[in-house]
């Protein structure tokens, strides 16, 4: 076999790959991702908890002609149900709009991360009863 020959069929024949050092890397980037959204499922959980609870709220009195405490009653009921502890049925705001009420629970959410990193997510969910 010739020089020429034996060069041909290397270049045909490398490996190709990926190095144990590239999987470490790769597979460390791809853990990081999924321990952050191990860790934010719970937040979001909890956000989509109060979303029904406003929800349910905004359909259980729209044009019913409800008062501010008959509200905040259904709402504190309706935490207790759903187990929410994030924010309580005190820091909901009930404004009074024209035509109605307007039910709003804005919260921030602090998620722990890695050792004195942690994300912080702020909610905001509306809703507007009719009287």
């Amino acid at each position: 076999m010739s020089i020429k020959s034996l060069e041909k069929y290397r270049s045909r024949h490398r490996q190709t790959g990926m190095t144990t050092l590239g999987v470490v890397i790769l597979v460390a980037f791809v853990g990081l991702f999924a321990f952050a959204g191990i860790r934010l499922t719970p937040v979001y959980l909890n956000y989509m908890k109060v979303a029904s609870v406003i929800s349910g709220v905004h359909e259980e009195f729209d044009g019913q002609g409800p008062t501010k405490a008959t509200i905040r009653k259904s709402i504190a009921r309706r935490f207790g149900i759903e187990s929410v502890s994030v924010i309580k049925a005190k820091d909901v705001d009930i404004k009074t709009v024209e035509g109605g009420f307007e039910v709003s629970a804005t919260y921030s959410h602090k998620a722990d991360f890695i050792g004195n990193v942690s994300f912080l997510v702020d909610f905001d969910e509306r809703a507007v009863i009719r009287k």
